[in-house]
């Protein structure tokens, strides 16, 4: 029974679509006699969509928020365990959240419905390049990986892998010489994207003694957790030699 003013918003199907219907108007149901009732039925659609979209807009970035908070936490934790000084740890810090800032970036719409990715390509390089020489065409970190899209949590995760293996070639690597480089190349097998990480011209390398530090088990859980992947090293005296394995299904989330 409608008695009264009313406004009433229902589906309905027309063929294949889905189609929302407003009705608005006066009833007059009391003693269900004559049931007159007069309005207007107006197709809002389009209104209707817009809605869920917004409403899908703010839980999506509400979700990304509190990731990102989950991970600053995260990462406070373990940088205050493995750092001997407040100094230390701001420097370590503040490097693994530029790294993430600078992932979350390159994470933009891609044409066609492909979703929202970074290029594996830009994703390094960018990531990479302030470890560079400042000089053009220097050559010091080189960078050739196939032309793939990256989706927002494999770019963390990946951002904070390279950002780690980074700043170790900085302190103990090729990077930490005049005349070190870095050579990041990659290449598709299977239903992989397997990545080498070369390091040549710095102080001659040995594998790292005692229990693995907070960093290593930092990328240990990012690759085989996030990326569903794997990373091994090997310790020629020439250069550290990584090799990191990642699902393709996991680099496109």
């Amino acid at each position: 029974m409608i008695v009264g003013p009313y406004e009433i918003d229902f589906r309905i199907i027309v063929g294949p679509n889905v189609r929302w219907v407003s009705a608005r108007g006066q009833g007059n149901d009391e003693g269900i006699v004559e049931r007159i009732m007069t309005g207007i039925f107006l197709d809002v659609t389009g209104r209707k969509q817009a809605e869920e979209g917004h409403e899908l807009l703010a839980g999506e970035m509400s979700h990304r928020v509190k990731n990102l908070l989950a991970i600053a936490s995260g990462l406070t934790q373990i940088t205050s365990r493995s750092s001997s000084s407040k100094e230390e740890m701001t420097e370590q810090l503040m490097g693994r959240l530029t790294a993430l800032g600078r992932a979350h970036d390159l994470v933009r719409p891609l044409p066609d419905g492909q979703g929202e990715a970074a290029l594996l390509g830009d994703l390094f390089t960018v990531l990479l390049a302030p470890y560079d020489s400042i000089s053009p065409f220097s050559g010091r970190v080189r960078v050739a990986v196939p032309r793939m899209g990256v989706g927002v949590q494999a770019a963390t995760g990946l951002a904070l892998v390279v950002h780690e293996l980074a700043t170790n070639s900085l302190k103990y690597g090729s990077l930490s010489s005049a005349n070190g480089t870095l050579d990041v190349a990659g290449t598709i097998v299977g239903d992989n994207v397997e990545i080498t990480w070369s390091e040549q011209g710095g102080p001659e390398v040995a594998p790292p003694q005692g229990p693995a530090g907070y960093g290593s088990k930092l990328m240990e859980r990012t690759m085989s957790g996030t990326l569903g992947g794997s990373i091994t090293y090997a310790w020629p005296t020439s250069g550290a030699l990584i090799s990191i394995r990642i699902r393709l299904d996991r680099l496109a989330l």
